[in-house]
């Protein structure tokens, strides 16, 4: 026996006991099956320490709603979830917790001991995200989620590094980094956040060593100058060429250092001699290979001067910039200071100054990598929607540099290297080893370092699918996966380094698309941040609204690729739309006999009509889902559902429902409820708590909407005559309702309408609901228009004439003295403003735009008076 569907619809009753059901029947559960097609999709993994965000939000809807199309379309879909072990985020929050907490700090704590800590955090609050994202309606098989540091994950990333590293591609090496002075450890060219900073451009004079002058060279930084070993100059730059190969005299430091040629420095820029400082510039480390210069180090770790600074040691850099500066100029070696801004690194998670210095660090060679994720990009075995991200991509793929992979840190995968105590030979190997592969040595000292967090996630869609093991079934059915749903933001952190990690360990691409979404901005457009307290919690939206409204708030109006606004009244808009679905299903339900729908054979022309529309519906939305237009798809279905279905084929159904003749009664019935669940059909995707409750009240086949079929366009279904027909009669109905309107004529207001145009049959078929509908005492459907036309009120279709009587739609006297009165508070207003608007005080003190505001109400009213002359002219001709 069907349910009754209550009268108000409650998402947090309904909800949550949807999600259960489909739990408890396996409803997200996704096997290897050969006898259908394979689509998967990898969730990009929020980090462990996650709380869902407005951003999250739109990533699960997007991969939700593809996921339950493609599942309905009868594919064996697998939305794969997992969370990140996000190294730094994680081993902050934890410390945090250790100092605010019991006083302590890692180090009291010890490695082993400490990361028993991070592992008990992780336990404890690592669930959070995961059950959050089950409130949104995440359909993901959640039997298969896994983690960037479980058994299988750590394994690919053994793996991988022992792969390149045997290969070359993974080295160790003394390079300028990216370092983090607050996170305490290196960071990757994609970790850094550039922004535009004001500082200042310092000209400082360097004397030749043997007396006969001086050198000037302008820097951004002077607290680096202690480690200078050089100072470069263009050797085709007339100004300075006969200087090279001399020396001159580091200022305060009084080192001697050489004048070197080379064509880095651009003649004309700055000053045209440049000082070299090889531990503090990557630049200037380049040109320092070159030309054998020292490496000085300088800046220590905390981002203090260490003890090659001479009298500054210890001071932080930004102190030690202001005592040099004052020291060169009291020493007179500082020429001048200019006002410079210039992009500065920040570090993307802290986002404090970040310290680009020397450091020995691990890295993966990256141009032979890129070679072949740069390839499958460009002829298109994989494919970027929207198809601009395409040159972002490229752009940084063929300017990429060795990806520095080694942080300091004690939470995340600990490099698989060994040094030997004996020789110092360096131990890479899948197994921990006991000893030295070069001199048999059984002491062996590990590297502290762990790999950066993204090394992992680069492997995610095939070290989750059952890698490095060749042959997992799951893995040969579901690589390469079917899309990737990402945000633009993290293109590079992640998705080329999983597209060049693909190419390289499975010699395959890791997605066939890559499916880009914006920001979600609040309703300002601006970026939601703690700082500026604009976040909103979509949990508390789901909470309010409903998860369906929250998920169809953020799916209209959306298009790939472009941030979105946030608006919170259009999640009101949205449950108002998912109550217009309840209560027109209710009035259904209340009006259905049948246990089973079958489309009659007899269909009336509202019938044909409207089925026609649905079909076109059903294959525009298809098309648009396929093409990853979902913002387009649900503004179809939800103009649909509004309008087609609930405000007119409902009120169309209505003669019929009422009606003593059974099998008209019964076609209304079968086809309102077709209709409906063809609806409930194409939103599920969209809004699957909503859709799935009123399903299972409906005569229906199957257990579960989340596993029906999706409908399909059928042919015998196109009724394009029809459909046009009744489209002519709604325009009819719509144009004479909204001339009454305008009239203030009350619906109780009968009258007679003459239908002029050479369509006379479509209109016959439907003169019955232009008589109910458009309020009509008789209707006269003819070719020709009245001989006599005075009297008449007009209404223009595109393929008729609608004539009425004047004096059946209007009480003559009422009505002129209603337009007296609303005239004549007109006029008094039109008085009040041009007496306002001729005080010359008034105009010349008041802002413009208060002056202009009067001026455009003047005109309305001007505007009013003359369209109520032309009323009463009108009834008095």
């Amino acid at each position: 026996m069907r349910k009754e569907l209550p009268k108000v619809y409650d998402p947090r009753d309904v909800e949550p006991r949807i999600y259960d059901m489909w739990m408890k029947g396996g409803c997200f559960k996704a096997e290897p099956n050969p006898d259908k097609k394979p689509f998967s999709i990898v969730m990009p993994p929020p980090n462990v320490t996650g709380q869902l965000h407005m951003g999250h939000a739109l990533d699960a809807t997007l991969q939700d709603i593809l996921i339950r199309f493609k599942r309905m379309q009868g594919y064996e879909a697998l939305w794969l979830p997992g969370t990140d072990h996000a190294g730094i985020a994680t081993q902050i929050k934890v410390e945090e917790t250790l100092r605010e907490e019991e006083g302590l700090t890692r180090h009291d704590l010890g490695r082993e001991k400490f990361l028993e800590r991070v592992w008990d955090w992780k336990e404890k609050y690592g669930n959070r995200i995961v059950e959050q994202q089950q409130k949104m309606g995440a359909s993901c098989d959640w039997d298969r989620a896994r983690f960037t540091m479980d058994d299988g994950c750590s394994k690919a990333v053994r793996e991988t590094f022992c792969e390149l590293y045997d290969k070359g591609l993974i080295y160790k090496g003394s390079r300028i980094i990216n370092w983090c002075p607050h996170c305490l450890t290196a960071l990757s060219d994609a970790e850094v956040e550039y922004t535009d900073k004001p500082g200042n451009l310092w000209y400082i004079r360097y004397p030749l060593a043997d007396g006969s002058g001086d050198i000037v060279v302008a820097t951004t930084r002077p607290e680096t100058m202690m480690g200078d070993t050089g100072v470069a100059v263009n050797p085709e730059d007339e100004k300075f060429k006969h200087l090279i190969g001399k020396t001159c005299i580091l200022p305060i430091m009084n080192r001697e250092i050489p004048i070197v040629g080379d064509s880095y420095c651009e003649i004309g820029f700055g000053t045209g001699a440049v000082k070299m400082t090889p531990a503090h510039d990557p630049n200037d480390f380049e040109v320092g290979l070159r030309h054998h210069l020292e490496v000085i180090r300088v800046i220590a770790d905390d981002g203090t001067i260490n003890d090659n600074g001479g009298k500054y040691q210890g001071m932080d850099r930004y102190a030690c910039r202001k005592a040099i500066v004052a020291d060169l100029e009291a020493e007179g070696y500082l020429v001048k200071t200019e006002p410079y801004s210039h992009n500065v690194g920040t570090c993307y998670r802290c986002h404090n100054d970040v310290e680009p210095l020397i450091s020995a660090q691990w890295f993966v060679k990256m141009q032979p990598l890129a070679e072949e994720a740069i390839r499958v990009v460009k002829d298109g075995s994989v494919k970027f929607v929207p198809e601009r991200f395409t040159k972002t991509y490229t752009n940084w793929m063929e300017n990429v540099h060795d990806w520095c992979i080694s942080r300091q840190l004690w939470w995340g995968h600990q490099i698989p290297a060994w040094y030997c105590d004996e020789c110092g030979h360096i131990n890479v190997s899948r197994e921990d080893p006991t000893c030295c592969e070069k001199c048999g040595c059984t002491k062996l000292t590990r590297e502290e370092d762990v790999l950066d967090t993204w090394f992992s996630s680069a492997l995610w869609p095939f070290s989750t699918l059952g890698w490095p093991n060749e042959t997992a079934e799951e893995l040969t059915y579901w690589y390469p996966t079917s899309v990737l749903v990402t945000g633009y933001d993290i293109i590079f952190f992640w998705v080329a380094r999983m597209i060049f990690s693909g190419m390289e360990q499975m010699k395959k691409e890791p997605f066939k698309t890559v499916f880009i979404h914006g920001l979600v901005r609040d309703d300002k457009g601006r970026k939601m941040s703690k700082s500026l307290g604009n976040g909103i919690d979509p949990l508390e939206m789901a909470d309010q609204y409903g998860a369906d409204a929250l998920r169809f708030n953020l799916i209209t109006g959306n298009s790939p690729g472009n941030d979105m606004r946030f608006f919170v009244e259009k999640c009101e808009a949205m449950r108002n739309f998912a109550n217009k679905i309840w209560n027109a299903s209710r009035f259904v339900m209340m009006n259905l006999t049948i246990d089973k729908v079958v489309l009659p054979e007899n269909l009336e022309l509202e019938d044909k009509w409207v089925l026609s529309k649905l079909n076109h519906l059903i294959r525009e939305v298809t098309d648009n889902l396929e093409a990853y237009e979902l913002g387009v798809a649900s503004a179809k279905i939800y103009d649909f559902i509004w309008d087609t279905y609930c405000d007119w084929y409902i009120e169309l159904t209505k003669t019929r429902l009422n009606s003593e003749d059974e099998a008209a009664n019964l076609a209304a019935q079968n086809v309102l409820c077709y209709v409906l669940l063809r609806i409930l059909e194409l939103m599920h995707p969209f809004m699957p708590f909503i859709t799935e409750e009123i399903w299972q009240a409906l005569p229906h086949e199957g257990e579960y909407l989340i596993r029906a079929k999706w409908p399909e366009y059928r042919e015998e279904l196109n009724f394009k005559a029809d459909e046009e027909a009744m489209e002519a009669v709604k325009e009819a109905i719509s144009a004479v309702r909204a001339r009454r309107a305008e009239m203030n004529v009350p619906p109780s207001k009968k009258a007679r309408m003459i239908i002029v145009t050479s369509n006379t049959e479509n209109y016959e078929l439907g003169k019955h609901f232009i008589t109910r509908m458009a309020y009509g005492s008789e209707v006269v459907v003819t070719e020709t228009a009245p001989a006599d036309l005075s009297g008449m009120v007009t209404v223009v279709t595109h393929n008729a004439n609608v004539f009425m009587p004047m004096a059946e739609l209007v009480d003559f006297e009422k009505e002129l003295e209603r337009i007296a009165k609303e005239r004549a508070k007109a006029v008094e207003n039109l008085e009040r403003i041009e007496k306002k608007l001729s005080n010359e005080s008034f105009v010349s003190r008041a802002p413009e735009n208060v002056v202009n505001a009067e001026r455009e109400k003047a005109e309305k009213c001007r505007a009013l008076i003359a369209k109520l002359d032309e009323s009463a002219a009108a009834m008095q001709a």
